[in-house]
């Protein structure tokens, strides 16, 4: 491995344009085909094997149009001073509204409050729900403005108008913005880690280029692979993020050999022979980890899974060939700037903050060790009252108006009304399917929980029917999972007799059930991750216990991080800080992400910092200090990398949207606990216990597992034997190098 990755690194350099034009052409032709392709779809959210998919295509399937998912506005209408809307002078300036409401060009209907009975038993509040031809994505300016000043005029009325459902989203663009910033916080870590301008844009320039060819080839495949628009958020997420950290790693050793006198083309084939090594199998446990996602059986998830492995691939191949090629332009601008001066680096033997901390930890492992671990496991102890679920409206700030119409119709129609269940009765093996649905309906009707139910709506054949189900409790309420728990498990009870069937769904029993799926398919996704995972450091380290060590500090600090989000988002500690104004359930998908993502960036920093003191071990170093010599190389890279994720993902805590609060807090603070508590103390506190039994391996396992050079020892020693026949030092100025 290392070897045929010297001859790639040598090559790239030597043929440095042929490379870059390489990549520009790929660049251009995945480009030109991204804007030739006919634009990504809105996927539509499934999750095959759930009773709550199984119903709604059922509707589907029996009501041909009544599942259409063109967008819907609920405009809430309420009384000022507990007037009644229904007063003559309120009355008509709602009709009034509904009536400006359906002049839109993409309006396919207007449901009259006052005809639909969607007024309040008190009479203070009315809503008119608005139907658009198009799907939320599809609407165009003039329609949302339409919409806004309907809104508007029904308010000079007098009367307090809030509107929510999928016409009032804004689309969520603020997130570009917080990349971009991710971007020039990585600028100024990289700029102070290296001191180099070139030094630190390079990893940005080449990062950029393989995002760019990542996402190119993802809209130019959507249509024909069948990728939505949302496929490509991960991959452009995870792309940048390793882009960045792999050549920061090449960079680095370049450097580093540089620094040993090697000239630039031979400092190049090292770099990559060795650190590029460890970017290759850093680069394939994060291949795993989204290609793992499969596992949990959602097919949105399994594609942008696939997605962004396909952008780590890129990223992979990027640090490869295009970081040596662009080093081959500028073999001394990487370097700091006394030392450009010079052509070349001075190799530091003495001590740097990362010898120190090493020594630090090796005079007192134990300590270090059970501090870190019961500090990780004390922030782990909340995740055991982990609630998962779909946060809407209600999590939203006070100051928008999805939230103000949310509790306005709780206040008047019930905290249950705005998640109201849909049960879906098949009568066709009925004789009476009519009798059939009243007796299920009352049956339901009757059950503790359950404040109203809505008369059922047949489909043309007459042989399913549909009905709605109001909680007393709010969607995310555990008592309204508990209904919906008792409403199946009473199933057979209440079908006894009729000849029908019955299924229950609607977005809030979709988002209980999506829930406990993703809940179950946890374990068994960390199962698989992790133990491919295993395997692969086995054959990197050829050790036993070094890969399980990595594997269960991966597992501490992810639940630990999830921990931390269950105590601000769930359970409200520290939450006004972050600007959440309102707890609940943790996102579904959040734990899901949180290990896909992190474990691949978690086995980057293990992948890094492990192989260089295996390297030095490898060399005949002592074990403790094996240890130190591989702080001594990679500690600054690690922190700089773990501290441009941090600041990346931190950056989407100031969103407004709740969930991607979440996502970004969960993100940054999983990676700050990976890579400061369990990479640089749990790790080499346990390494300096197990001394030389860290290496050891089994004989059966060693004859088993192919051997592959990850640490370099060949090149090492050809360098090495290179160095001692060379007749003087290297060029300093590079001018052998320009001519080559």
């Amino acid at each position: 491995m290392a070897t045929f990755l010297y001859r790639v690194g040598r090559l790239a350099f030597r043929r440095r344009w042929y490379v870059a034009l390489v990549w520009a052409a790929v660049l251009a032709a995945v480009g030109l085909g991204a804007l030739k392709a006919p634009g990504a779809a809105d996927e539509e959210f499934s999750m095959p094997g759930i009773e709550s998919q199984k119903a709604f295509d059922l509707m589907g399937e029996r009501f041909p149009g009544a599942t259409a998912d063109g967008a819907t506005a609920r405009v809430v209408f309420v009384a000022p001073g507990g007037q009644k809307v229904t007063a003559a002078e309120h009355k008509k300036a709602v009709e009034e509204a509904v009536a400006e409401l359906g002049d839109g060009s993409q309006v396919a209907s207007v449901a009259d409050p006052f005809q639909a009975k969607a007024v309040s038993k008190d009479g203070t509040t009315a809503f008119a729900t608005v139907t658009f031809k198009v799907k939320a994505n599809d609407l165009t300016d003039a329609s949302k403005t339409h919409l806004e000043k309907a809104i508007g005029d029904a308010r000079d009325s007098g009367l307090t108008v809030e509107a929510g459902g999928s016409a009032m989203d804004d689309g969520g663009g603020a997130g570009g913005m917080a990349e971009v910033i991710g971007i020039a916080i990585a600028a100024v870590v990289l700029l102070v880690t290296f001191g180099s301008l070139a030094a630190a844009g390079l990893p940005l320039l080449t990062a950029v280029v393989g995002v760019g060819v990542s996402m190119a080839a993802i809209l130019a495949l959507s249509d024909a692979l069948g990728l939505s628009t949302t496929t490509g958020t991960l991959a452009m997420m995870l792309g940048l993020a390793v882009g960045i950290d792999y050549a920061l790693f090449v960079v680095s050793r370049y450097r580093e050999e540089r620094a040993k006198g090697r000239t630039p083309q031979e400092a190049t084939g090292l770099a990559v022979g060795t650190a590029g090594s460890a970017v290759v199998f850093a680069g394939l446990t994060v291949v795993i980890a989204l290609a793992g996602l499969a596992v949990v059986g959602i097919p949105m998830l399994t594609k942008m899974g696939l997605a962004a492995a396909g952008a780590v691939v890129v990223a992979v191949l990027v640090a490869l060939t295009l970081v040596p090629a662009f080093l081959g332009f500028w073999p001394n601008a990487v370097l700091e700037r006394r030392a450009r001066k010079r052509g070349r680096m001075e190799e530091s033997g003495g001590d740097n903050g990362g010898t120190r901390w090493a020594r630090f930890v090796l005079r007192r492992p134990l300590p270090v060790l059970l501090l870190g671990v019961v500090g990780l496991g004390a922030l782990a102890v909340p995740m055991t009252q982990l609630q998962l679920g779909m946060p809407g409206d209600e999590a939203k700030a006070t100051s928008t108006t999805e939230r103000r119409a949310y509790d306005a119709l709780a206040d008047a129609f019930g905290p249950g009304f705005n998640g109201p269940l849909t049960v879906v009765v098949d009568a066709k093996g009925d004789a009476d399917p009519k009798g059939a649905v009243t007796t299920i309906s009352e049956e339901i009707g009757g059950t503790k929980g359950v404040v109203s139910v809505s008369p059922a709506r047949f489909n043309g054949a007459g042989d399913t029917a549909v009905f709605s189900v109001v909680p007393s409790t709010a969607p995310t309420d555990e008592k309204t999972k508990e209904l919906v728990t008792t409403i199946r498990g009473e199933r057979d009870g209440v079908e006894a007799g009729t000849g029908a069937t019955f299924e229950v769904t609607g977005t809030t029993a979709m988002n209980i059930d999506i829930a406990d799926k993703v809940q179950a398919a946890l374990v068994p996704y960390l199962i698989v991750v992790v133990g491919l995972a295993i395997v692969l450091l086995l054959v990197v380290f050829r050790s036993l216990l070094v890969p399980l060590k990595a594997a269960l500090g991966f597992l501490l600090s992810v639940l630990a991080s999830l921990g931390a989000v269950v105590v601000v988002f769930q359970q409200g500690h520290g939450a006004e800080l972050l600007g959440v104004e309102q707890t609940g359930p943790i996102m579904s998908l959040t734990p899901i992400f949180l290990v896909g993502i992190v474990f691949g960036l978690a086995m980057d920093y293990e992948v890094f910092l492990v192989s260089r003191m295996r390297e030095a071990y490898v060399h005949g170093e002592r074990p403790g200090q094996a240890v130190v010599s591989g702080f001594r190389h990679s500690a600054r890279v690690v922190v700089a990398a773990a501290m441009i994720m941090i600041a990346v993902f931190a950056g989407f805590i100031g969103e407004s949207d709740s969930m991607i609060k979440m996502i970004g807090f969960g993100l940054a603070s999983a990676v700050l606990l990976d890579a400061f508590v369990v990479r640089m103390a749990i790790v080499p506190a346990v390494l300096a216990l197990l001394g030389d039994k860290a290496w050891w391996l089994p004989k059966w396992l060693d004859r088993i597992l192919p051997r592959v050079d990850v640490e370099g020892e060949a090149l090492t020693r050809r360098a090495e034997a290179e160095m001692e026949t060379e007749p003087g030092p290297a060029d300093p100025a590079g001018l052998e190098v320009a001519r080559t």
